[in-house]
């Protein structure tokens, strides 16, 4: 590792009940977080975060049970808020608000102003560290280091998903390491 260098995962979450911050993960959920503590066995760990809402924190507890870690939170690790109440054409949104990453609707927040926060929260990060969060932050996220990074990559996404990110402090080394 370069002086400045850090290496850090970012895992989407596991299968969960609904997309409310209570909502707990499936029976298939929780078989998918024991198959995250078994990816994570040999790979040095420091420091794990995670959104505070139930189906992220329930996705990495084996992982800290295994590690002998603390649960860390971070608010800003949390989904991002497309707009208020049901928006039946949510998928239509989305999709635009990965063109226009200024677009927002009422009541929620522009992909710009997700990222930014979600950028802070992993800048404090130490290295060899997890950090558990949500599809759409996570596309955003990636989207920054990778401007490739879009729409159809987001659909591509599985629960859960696991990137490893290398960064120099300039420029990141983006890998998909969960198959």
């Amino acid at each position: 590792m370069k002086g400045s260098e850090k290496t850090f995962y970012l895992i989407r979450h596991c299968q969960a009940e609904g997309q409310h911050p209570q909502a707990e993960l499936t029976v298939e959920g929780r078989a998918q977080a024991d198959r995250l503590a078994r990816f994570f066995a040999q790979v040095e760990i420091s420091y794990i975060v995670s959104s505070p809402y139930v189906r992220a924190i329930e996705s990495i507890e084996p992982t800290l049970k295994q590690k002998g870690l603390e649960l860390n939170t971070d608010i800003r690790l949390s989904e991002r808020v497309l707009g208020l109440g049901n928006l039946p054409d949510w998928l239509d949104h989305l999709e635009r608000s990965f063109n226009n990453m200024e677009l927002k609707l009422a009541g929620g927040e522009s992909g710009s102003e997700a990222a930014e926060r979600g950028i802070a929260a992993v800048s404090a990060v130490p290295h060899q560290s997890i950090v558990v969060t949500y599809g759409n932050l996570l596309a955003l996220l990636l989207n920054h280091w990778d401007p490739g990074f879009g729409f159809a990559e987001w659909r591509n996404l599985s629960n859960p998903d696991i990137f490893k990110i290398t960064h120099d402090g300039q420029s990141a080394i983006v890998e998909r390491v969960w198959n």
